[in-house]
């Protein structure tokens, strides 16, 4: 059965948030009791005691007649102690692991990636026999820094027809998207800067900043984009150093950014020294072109990365990053410093792949096939009173509202212990005001199982 945290382990648990991301920075005053009392709708009594536990621990200390202050060394950062609910079940990192948990018997409506047999798997294949009768070279050494050749100058070519304006000394291969936006955070931030992502979020990004011990506020998003207003405001009261979204399908919501929205975000962007982390992951899912911030602002403030997990491999790790020479020669010598040289196996068979003749044709049919199983789906949930936000253009993800009094951390766990992994809400969402929300991958939607442990399972 699933531990109650009690009121004086909330105070407690919420101290060490604030401590690991850095909203509470060493030597900082705590709140007193009474406000903090005040704030958590509790006793003072239980925060004294909260306040007291932490002493105990050594991870704060108290000043007689001045309060309590945070202790000038804590313990280690551990990442499922940095959530606003310890609730494993909107934890992004246990979600995350039981997604990636391997099993026949478990349904994951709620992973973000695609089965298997929609994958191009043959493309792959032909790319690893002429990948093994080639150099070799390529499947016994270490990378050039930046990456393989060949693939950079064919990545720019793809940006190129998205209106971005790159040359292969700007593009650095990298072992996965993940790993692209790590030499960022590494290059740009330290501890206690302030990052915005949207509200919602893919969650891996928030998981990942709170390794980098920062301080992440979230903006709300809309069917166009970040709510402008919203965004000016936080850029006025935080300053920020980074903004990290989505290009192209947003995840989880499959928004589209507009044109009108992608300038003004721009324009404040460079107006307050901003910088931002494009994500563009899904971008051979698109149908119809969205706009790109990096094609807009010319690779001056943006960092644009991607990787092929979606489309062509999860097994085979490659992502890259795009940003101006003046930034590739730092990021370089921390890709170096973190991975040394990398390896050229995965490059070379990723670049036989998206220049095989059969991609195109690929993608073609995924889009198809995506379209078809999003149609299925929608009215399969709508029976049940799940209703999307908006109906995406493309992509795998269904952004849902569930019937009123369920709640999406509940319906998670339910719903696991018969066997169907489920992404609740408050997973991506940083202000944690998506508890009524859940996020689908209709790819992975295809056994009646899915929907029937759900009917069971809602309230």
């Amino acid at each position: 059965m699933k531990h109650q945290l009690t009121r004086i382990e909330v105070v407690m648990a919420d101290v060490k948030e604030k401590i690991a991301t850095v909203v509470y920075m060493l030597g900082t005053r705590l709140p007193s009791v009474r406000a903090a009392a005040n704030s958590y709708g509790f006793s003072p009594s239980t925060v004294v005691e909260a306040y007291e536990r932490l002493q105990t621990e050594g991870i704060i200390y108290s000043r007689p007649g001045a309060g309590f202050y945070v202790a000038e060394t804590t313990a280690p950062l551990s990442l499922t102690e940095t959530g606003h609910n310890l609730d494993r079940a909107i934890d992004p990192l246990w979600v995350s692991r039981q997604a990636l948990e391997p099993s026949d018997n478990v349904l994951k409506p709620g992973c973000g990636w695609l089965p298997p047999d929609w994958l191009f798997v043959e493309g792959m294949r032909r790319g690893l026999r002429h990948v093994a009768r080639g150099n070799a070279a390529v499947i016994s050494e270490y990378a050039t820094p930046l990456g393989l050749p060949a693939l950079r100058q064919l990545l720019t070519r793809r940006m190129a027809g998205l209106g971005i304006d790159a040359q292969p000394s700007q593009v650095m291969l990298t072992e996965s998207g993940t790993q692209a936006i790590d030499l960022i955070l590494r290059f740009l931030l330290t501890a206690g800067d302030t990052v915005v992502v949207d509200d919602p979020c893919y969650f891996n990004f928030r998981a990942l900043l709170r390794a980098h011990r920062v301080k992440v506020i979230g903006v709300p998003y809309t069917p166009s984009g970040p709510d402008v207003d919203a965004f000016a405001k936080i850029l006025e009261e935080h300053k920020p150093r980074l903004y990290i979204t989505n290009a192209a399908i947003h995840n989880p919501t499959g928004a589209t950014l507009s044109h009108a929205t992608a300038y003004q975000i721009l324009q404040l962007a460079q107006a307050s020294g901003l910088y931002i982390i494009e994500d563009d992951i899904f971008a051979d899912f698109e149908v119809k072109p969205a706009p790109r911030l990096a094609a807009l602002d010319g690779l001056s403030r943006v960092f644009y990365i991607g990787s092929f997990s979606k489309t062509l491999s999860a097994s085979l790790r490659c992502g890259y990053i795009a940003a101006p020479n003046e930034w590739v020669e730092s990021l370089l010598d921390l890709k170096i410093a973190t991975g040394f040289g990398g390896g050229q196996l995965a490059a070379a068979v990723v670049l036989s792949a998206l220049t095989d003749s059969g991609y195109r044709k690929h993608m073609s049919t995924m889009h198809m096939r995506l379209a078809s199983a999003r149609s299925q789906a929608l009215p399969r949930l709508e029976k049940l009173g799940i209703v999307p936000w908006l109906l995406p253009q493309a992509g795998m993800f269904l952004w849902c509202r569930l019937p009123d009094n369920n709640s999406a951390t509940e319906l998670a766990n339910r719903c696991l212990s018969q066997g169907v992994v489920l992404a609740p809400g408050n997973a991506f969402s940083q202000s944690k005001n998506a508890e009524n929300f859940m996020r689908f991958n209709v790819a992975q939607m295809s056994s009646s199982k899915v929907f029937e442990v759900l009917a069971q399972a809602l309230v």
